[in-house]
């Protein structure tokens, strides 16, 4: 079975680096148009120089800060000026940061749900109108496809990640919610909750504490710490025609992980 996603647009936040930048790299290589988007300009042209311009390529790159409605519809419309269409979203820009959960002052809850949460619904919500508008005269079965990344923290009790993990399991709620309100449209929305995967985030944390890699294998039934390409490929399968009839899933890929992870490991 082919999970095709030749001749489709994507849209990809998150692809500066990581995990997004990994999906963004696949589905271009598998046949789509992809418009990788971040915040972090710099390393979108590290990754592409200053010229992406060039209309024989199917990539372009757009640097804004997508907590910004505008930024958000500045971004689909450089997609279309582009591409002419969007066919699918991977909403991949997440952000980990630690939380202190007696500190009155801690601001962390907050931010992960503006970063994590609430751009990917407002960037889906327009994208989405937008697949619909695109539709009407097509008769497939789906017309278009939304995926979120979320994280098995959100299953997981880690008192410092907790608003990491509030704001996954937000995400998931929410990708099961648009899955219902989107069905009648023909727009499946799935996400891809993850763990024990060389994520930006867990890069960063093995640099400051190589034992933290030793931790996570342990605990981890396949034994090892995946690549951000077995991402990627989960994410193709749930972009394609083949997962036509899939809605409202969180797809776990986490080698095992989530089975048996004890509280005192924590989750990436």
């Amino acid at each position: 079975m082919s999970f095709s996603v030749a001749g489709k647009t994507a849209i990809v936040t998150g692809a500066a680096n990581g995990v997004g930048l990994a999906i963004a790299r696949h589905l271009m290589a598998q046949g789509a148009n992809v418009m990788f988007a971040d915040m972090d300009e710099d390393r979108l042209k590290a990754e592409f120089g200053t010229d992406t311009d060039d209309d024989d390529t199917p990539a372009r790159m757009f640097a804004g800060d997508l907590r910004e409605k505008l930024t958000l519809a500045n971004l689909l419309s450089a997609t279309l000026d582009a591409f002419d269409r969007v066919d699918i979203l991977v909403n991949a820009s997440r952000q980990v940061r630690m939380t202190d959960p007696l500190d009155p002052d801690d601001d962390s809850i907050a931010l992960m749900l503006d970063q994590n949460l609430h751009a990917s619904l407002q960037l889906s919500q327009l994208v989405a109108r937008r697949m619909i508008k695109q539709g009407k005269d097509d008769d497939a079965p789906c017309i278009g496809a939304i995926v979120n990344l979320s994280s098995i923290a959100a299953q997981r009790t880690r008192p410092e990640l907790m608003a990491y993990s509030i704001a996954s399991a937000a995400l998931d709620q929410m990708t099961r919610s648009l899955a219902v309100a989107l069905a009648p449209k023909r727009i499946k929305v799935n996400a891809v909750s993850f763990g024990s995967v060389m994520s930006a985030s867990l890069e960063a944390r093995l640099e400051e504490d190589a034992a933290y890699e030793d931790q996570i294998i342990a605990q981890t039934p396949q034994g090892r710490i995946a690549g951000p390409s077995e991402v990627a490929e989960a994410v193709q399968f749930l972009c394609s025609d083949s997962s036509s009839f899939v809605t409202g899933e969180v797809l776990t890929v986490d080698g095992g992980r989530s089975l048996l992870d004890p509280v005192t490991v924590p989750a990436h």
